[in-house]
């Protein structure tokens, strides 16, 4: 299957240009669906055979959990190809110090004491990095920290209500 993506700049926004990925995010995730749809598949076939043989399907736990692995590995094919198929490669530029996809931004928000900033990733939740919390640059969080550089003020609309934060820090 060819998945070839959008190539863009890196400040591309909009939902028509599908997901913002990196390069290597994209091609990382390009190789994670041909190893599930090959030795993935394949392996799953085997164990399923496996726990076919031994006997009455009804209450054999081996078949039900090869069952439900592989209904999960299709789910996953099928999240990867249709991410694949509207992704959009960002250009990863150096960074000029201001807020774009792949960006690490440390925030303060409006009334929070100096020293308690919150840390999140902007760009896809694919892109994710450890446990950091990410922030879709469709997001209205997103939308209003692109282009922004370090000691701004933003304000965006919550579902809580409009909320203003202060961007501390942005790395590349």
């Amino acid at each position: 299957m060819n998945m070839t993506p959008k190539n863009t700049t890196r400040n591309t926004t909009g939902p028509a240009h599908g997901t913002k990925l990196t390069k290597e995010t994209y091609e990382r995730l390009v190789a994670e669906l041909e190893d599930l749809t090959t030795r993935g598949r394949n392996d799953i076939a085997t164990t399923i055979e496996a726990a076919r043989a031994l006997g009455d399907l009804s209450e054999n736990g081996d078949y039900h959990a090869a069952k439900d692995t592989q209904g999960k590995m299709e789910s996953r094919i099928r999240q990867l190809q249709a991410l694949l198929k509207t992704a959009t490669v960002v250009q990863d530029d150096g960074g000029d110090g201001s807020v774009s996809a792949g960006s690490i931004v440390t925030l303060r928000y409006d009334g929070d004491d100096e020293d308690d900033v919150q840390r999140y990733f902007v760009g896809s939740i694919e892109e994710r990095r450890g446990d950091m919390p990410v922030v879709s640059p469709s997001a209205p969080l997103g939308k209003a920290l692109l282009g922004k550089r370090a000691g701004a003020t933003v304000e965006y609309n919550a579902p809580g209500g409009s909320l203003k934060v202060t961007l501390v820090e942005v790395r590349a």
